[in-house]
């Protein structure tokens, strides 16, 4: 087994982000709902998918199951997990000792808390699930807030209140755990979602500026924290037709104001090559930030596939191919080549987008039958993989980033081919 992460400082860190939203039917749960599975708590067969891979549940247990209206090939019902089951979160965390994994960033969605107390009752589990898996399995967590569709009136209120609650109600407390990320001698957290392009992101300038002012200035000292910004790919460079950031001379000054900046790339490459044109980003991204001192940590991810969550046909099934890891390796190489000493993996459990990390099937034939020409599996791009292949190459990028093995642009491991 890994031995108990370091959780002092984020550097030589891949922190993997851990959505842990899925919820079912009779989970236990006050939302007591499909919630990202299906497509507004409706129906759970294969016309309402918002997933577009699907987790392997070889191991669960049948009290973490909830069956769907799909069938598997062996005639019995397909059944997915709920991430409110305290099991079910603990073997995502067993996961990550095996192989090695230094630990997550739990996403927690502002307009939840904002909007419905049963689903801030249901994110307040998953935190403690969390916590408590982190800890048995030496692993590090943070919170990282997503604002995407918040109540821009208020916003900065319902953050700090927010925050306040995780650190000082009972049984969260998530800063008083030994097992909470630390960095530059404060807890970690993250915010995200603040300056991009379009109507679901609402928080203003002023507000950008109140809430990172709050957590480095003006927080009592037990909520002061170290603030990661998950900021737009184009977050210092000008406007143009294919941006996603509101970008302008202000919100340049207001990202710099993060202690550590980690700029969304998925999406933004659609290939190893795409991946290797772009590098020079990384590299002035670097260059313009080590004069400030703030850390920079890109984000990686393995592949894309947004089809079943667009519920439309603007998105192709498989859109960015994994390539049998080659895609998401190569990215890791550009990071620590370029002298990154931290990385964001999106993320761990990601199947709505298609860039889960964890165990997801790997074989056509073993998806639900009804769905096996509309979920990405593993091998679907010729490969002969095993569930869990980028929990070993996530296990071999850690060895890299801490200096344990060689930097290589060459993955240590490589999948098997089939020969047709």
């Amino acid at each position: 087994m890994a031995p108990q992460v370091d959780v002092s400082t984020l550097s030589k860190k891949l922190i993997m982000g851990y959505q842990g939203w899925f919820a079912c039917p009779n989970d236990g749960s006050e939302p007591n709902r499909w919630w990202h599975w299906f497509r507004d708590n409706s129906t759970p067969d294969t016309s309402n998918l918002t997933v577009d891979m699907w987790p392997d549940i070889s191991e669960f247990g049948s009290d973490e199951l909830f069956p769907t209206n799909m069938t598997n090939p062996n005639g019995r019902p397909a059944a997915l997990y709920s991430a409110y089951k305290p099991s079910v979160v603990d073997r995502h965390f067993s996961w990550m000792q095996y192989h090695n994994l230094d630990g997550v960033m739990l996403q927690r969605f502002l307009i939840d808390v904002q909007q419905d107390p049963r689903f801030k009752n249901f994110r307040d589990q998953i935190t403690v699930n969390v916590k408590t898996s982190a800890e048995k399995h030496g692993r590090a967590f943070a919170i990282m807030y997503d604002v995407t569709g918040c109540n821009q009136q208020t916003f900065v209120d319902d953050l700090t209140a927010d925050w306040t609650h995780l650190v000082d109600d009972d049984p969260l407390k998530v800063t008083e755990s030994p097992n909470y990320l630390r960095h530059k001698g404060r807890p970690v957290l993250g915010i995200w979602g603040l300056g991009f392009n379009g109507p679901q992101y609402t928080a203003t300038l002023a507000q950008a500026n109140d809430i990172i002012d709050y957590f480095k200035n003006n927080a009592s000292t037990e909520h002061l924290a170290t603030l990661v910004g998950g900021v737009p790919y184009h977050w210092r460079t000008p406007l143009d037709a294919d941006s996603d950031s509101k970008m302008d001379e202000a919100w340049v000054n207001v990202y710099r104001l993060f202690d550590v900046i980690s700029p969304w790339s998925v999406g933004r490459y659609v290939n190893v090559a795409d991946a290797n044109a772009k590098i020079n980003r990384i590299t002035q991204d670097v260059a313009d930030l080590s004069s400030r001192n703030i850390d920079y940590m890109p984000v990686v991810f393995p592949g894309f596939s947004f089809k079943n969550t667009a519920g439309n046909q603007n998105h192709p099934l498989n859109e960015i191919r994994r390539d049998g890891g080659r895609f998401w390796w190569q990215q890791v190489y550009n990071a620590i080549s370029s002298d990154c000493t931290m990385i964001y993996g999106a993320m761990f459990d990601e199947v709505d987008e298609g860039t889960a990390m964890f165990k997801v099937v790997a074989n056509q034939q073993n998806l639900p039958t009804s769905a096996q020409e509309t979920l990405v599996h593993l091998n679907i791009d010729g490969y002969l993989l095993p569930t869990d292949w980028y929990l070993h190459l996530a296990d071999a990028a850690g060895r890299m980033l801490r200096g344990e093995a060689p930097v290589s642009a060459l993955m240590p491991i490589e999948p098997g081919q089939r020969s047709n």
